[in-house]
Protein backbone atom coordinates (compact mmCIF):
# COMPACT_ATOMS: atom_id res chain seq x y z
CA UNK A 1 0.00 0.00 0.00
CA UNK A 2 1.34 3.39 -0.90
CA UNK A 3 2.00 6.18 1.60
CA UNK A 4 -0.94 8.43 0.58
CA UNK A 5 -3.46 5.62 0.91
CA UNK A 6 -1.98 4.65 4.29
CA UNK A 7 -2.31 8.22 5.56
CA UNK A 8 -5.86 8.57 4.28
CA UNK A 9 -6.92 5.30 5.90
CA UNK A 10 -5.28 6.43 9.18
CA UNK A 11 -7.30 9.64 8.94
CA UNK A 12 -10.49 7.63 8.44
CA UNK A 13 -9.67 5.78 11.66
CA UNK A 14 -9.49 9.12 13.52
CA UNK A 15 -5.88 10.26 13.13
CA UNK A 16 -6.19 13.96 12.20
CA UNK A 17 -2.42 14.33 11.94
CA UNK A 18 -2.52 11.96 8.98
CA UNK A 19 -4.77 14.43 7.16
CA UNK A 20 -2.30 17.23 7.91
CA UNK A 21 0.48 15.09 6.43
CA UNK A 22 -1.61 14.52 3.30
CA UNK A 23 -2.13 18.27 2.91
CA UNK A 24 1.58 18.93 3.41
CA UNK A 25 2.57 16.16 1.02
CA UNK A 26 0.10 16.85 -1.78
CA UNK A 27 -1.06 20.46 -1.30
CA UNK A 28 1.54 22.22 -3.46
CA UNK A 29 1.24 19.64 -6.21
CA UNK A 30 -2.53 20.02 -6.31
CA UNK A 31 -2.20 23.80 -6.51
CA UNK A 32 0.19 23.54 -9.44
CA UNK A 33 -2.05 21.02 -11.16
CA UNK A 34 -5.16 23.18 -10.68
CA UNK A 35 -3.27 26.21 -11.93
CA UNK A 36 -2.70 24.38 -15.23
CA UNK A 37 -6.47 24.35 -15.68
CA UNK A 38 -7.49 27.67 -14.18
CA UNK A 39 -4.59 30.12 -14.66
CA UNK A 40 -5.61 31.68 -11.37
CA UNK A 41 -3.50 31.07 -8.26
CA UNK A 42 -6.27 31.89 -5.76
CA UNK A 43 -8.71 29.58 -7.55
CA UNK A 44 -6.04 26.86 -7.65
CA UNK A 45 -5.60 27.17 -3.88
CA UNK A 46 -9.38 26.92 -3.48
CA UNK A 47 -9.43 23.75 -5.58
CA UNK A 48 -6.74 22.23 -3.37
CA UNK A 49 -8.83 23.06 -0.29
CA UNK A 50 -12.01 21.76 -1.93
CA UNK A 51 -10.23 18.52 -2.81
CA UNK A 52 -9.29 17.88 0.80
CA UNK A 53 -12.74 19.03 1.93
CA UNK A 54 -14.20 16.31 -0.29
CA UNK A 55 -12.02 13.75 1.46
CA UNK A 56 -13.15 15.06 4.84
CA UNK A 57 -16.87 15.27 4.06
CA UNK A 58 -17.29 12.08 2.07
CA UNK A 59 -14.92 10.04 4.23
CA UNK A 60 -15.11 7.31 1.64
CA UNK A 61 -12.82 4.35 2.21
CA UNK A 62 -10.15 4.29 -0.48
CA UNK A 63 -10.23 1.02 -2.35
CA UNK A 64 -8.92 1.24 -5.88
CA UNK A 65 -6.57 -0.37 -8.33
CA UNK A 66 -5.13 3.03 -9.16
CA UNK A 67 -2.81 4.86 -6.76
CA UNK A 68 -4.16 7.24 -4.14
CA UNK A 69 -2.36 10.12 -5.91
CA UNK A 70 -4.37 9.48 -9.06
CA UNK A 71 -7.57 9.41 -7.01
CA UNK A 72 -6.68 12.71 -5.33
CA UNK A 73 -5.72 14.43 -8.59
CA UNK A 74 -8.89 13.15 -10.25
CA UNK A 75 -10.95 14.85 -7.54
CA UNK A 76 -8.99 18.06 -8.17
CA UNK A 77 -9.52 17.73 -11.92
CA UNK A 78 -13.26 17.42 -11.43
CA UNK A 79 -13.25 20.48 -9.15
CA UNK A 80 -11.37 22.46 -11.83
CA UNK A 81 -13.78 21.40 -14.55
CA UNK A 82 -16.72 22.38 -12.34
CA UNK A 83 -15.19 25.84 -11.85
CA UNK A 84 -14.58 26.25 -15.56
CA UNK A 85 -18.16 25.24 -16.38
CA UNK A 86 -19.48 27.65 -13.78
CA UNK A 87 -17.28 30.47 -15.10
CA UNK A 88 -18.48 29.77 -18.62
CA UNK A 89 -22.13 29.92 -17.51
CA UNK A 90 -21.51 33.14 -15.60
CA UNK A 91 -19.73 34.64 -18.58
CA UNK A 92 -22.62 33.73 -20.84
CA UNK A 93 -25.18 35.10 -18.39
CA UNK A 94 -23.36 38.31 -17.53
CA UNK A 95 -21.73 38.91 -20.88
CA UNK A 96 -18.50 39.64 -19.04
CA UNK A 97 -15.25 37.98 -19.96
CA UNK A 98 -13.52 36.51 -16.95
CA UNK A 99 -9.82 37.34 -16.91
CA UNK A 100 -7.19 34.96 -15.61
CA UNK A 101 -4.46 36.42 -13.47
CA UNK A 102 -1.17 36.92 -15.30
CA UNK A 103 1.19 36.90 -12.35
CA UNK A 104 1.92 33.92 -10.14
CA UNK A 105 3.07 34.27 -6.59
CA UNK A 106 6.53 32.89 -5.99
CA UNK A 107 5.20 30.20 -3.65
CA UNK A 108 3.22 28.61 -6.47
CA UNK A 109 6.42 28.01 -8.38
CA UNK A 110 7.79 25.53 -5.83
CA UNK A 111 6.41 22.68 -7.92
CA UNK A 112 8.20 23.71 -11.07
CA UNK A 113 11.84 23.20 -11.90
CA UNK A 114 12.15 25.88 -14.54
CA UNK A 115 9.96 28.97 -14.58
CA UNK A 116 10.38 29.66 -18.30
CA UNK A 117 9.43 26.13 -19.31
CA UNK A 118 6.49 26.15 -16.93
CA UNK A 119 5.17 29.43 -18.31
CA UNK A 120 5.62 28.18 -21.85
CA UNK A 121 3.77 25.00 -20.91
CA UNK A 122 0.85 27.06 -19.60
CA UNK A 123 0.27 28.54 -23.02
CA UNK A 124 -0.35 25.09 -24.47
CA UNK A 125 -3.89 23.69 -24.78
CA UNK A 126 -5.29 22.38 -21.49
CA UNK A 127 -4.95 18.66 -22.31
CA UNK A 128 -1.31 19.15 -23.32
CA UNK A 129 -0.31 21.10 -20.25
CA UNK A 130 -2.19 18.67 -18.00
CA UNK A 131 -0.39 15.55 -19.23
CA UNK A 132 2.98 17.31 -19.17
CA UNK A 133 2.39 18.56 -15.64
CA UNK A 134 1.33 15.17 -14.35
CA UNK A 135 4.23 13.35 -16.02
CA UNK A 136 7.11 15.74 -15.43
CA UNK A 137 6.16 17.79 -12.39
CA UNK A 138 4.23 15.20 -10.40
CA UNK A 139 6.10 12.12 -11.62
CA UNK A 140 2.98 10.20 -12.63
CA UNK A 141 3.35 7.10 -14.74
CA UNK A 142 1.28 6.67 -17.88
CA UNK A 143 -1.04 4.31 -16.00
CA UNK A 144 -1.57 6.91 -13.27
CA UNK A 145 -2.30 9.58 -15.89
CA UNK A 146 -4.79 7.21 -17.52
CA UNK A 147 -6.56 6.85 -14.17
CA UNK A 148 -6.43 10.58 -13.34
CA UNK A 149 -7.69 11.80 -16.71
CA UNK A 150 -10.09 8.97 -17.49
CA UNK A 151 -8.47 8.30 -20.87
CA UNK A 152 -7.03 5.16 -22.39
CA UNK A 153 -3.28 4.53 -22.81
CA UNK A 154 -3.24 5.32 -26.51
CA UNK A 155 -4.92 8.68 -25.88
CA UNK A 156 -2.39 9.50 -23.17
CA UNK A 157 0.59 8.51 -25.32
CA UNK A 158 -0.79 10.59 -28.20
CA UNK A 159 -1.36 13.57 -25.91
CA UNK A 160 2.15 13.29 -24.50
CA UNK A 161 3.70 13.08 -27.96
CA UNK A 162 1.76 16.06 -29.27
CA UNK A 163 2.32 18.06 -26.09
CA UNK A 164 6.08 17.49 -26.19
CA UNK A 165 6.25 18.48 -29.86
CA UNK A 166 4.19 21.62 -29.24
CA UNK A 167 6.29 22.57 -26.21
CA UNK A 168 9.50 21.99 -28.16
CA UNK A 169 8.34 24.28 -30.95
CA UNK A 170 7.26 26.94 -28.46
CA UNK A 171 10.57 26.80 -26.58
CA UNK A 172 12.56 27.02 -29.81
CA UNK A 173 10.44 30.00 -30.87
CA UNK A 174 11.05 31.67 -27.49
CA UNK A 175 14.81 31.04 -27.80
CA UNK A 176 14.93 28.60 -24.90
CA UNK A 177 17.36 25.71 -25.44
CA UNK A 178 15.19 22.62 -25.68
CA UNK A 179 18.23 20.31 -25.70
CA UNK A 180 19.12 21.34 -22.13
CA UNK A 181 15.86 20.04 -20.67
Amino acid sequence: MERGAELYNKYLRGDNEALEQLVIGYGDGLIGYAYCFLHDFAAAEDVMEDTFATLIVKRKRFVSRSPFEAYLFRIARNKCLDRLRKAKRETRLDGIELAATADIEDDALKVVRDEKVYKAMLTLPRDYRTVLYLMYYQGFTVDEIVAALDKNKKQVYNLLSRAKAALKQLLIKEGIGYEDL
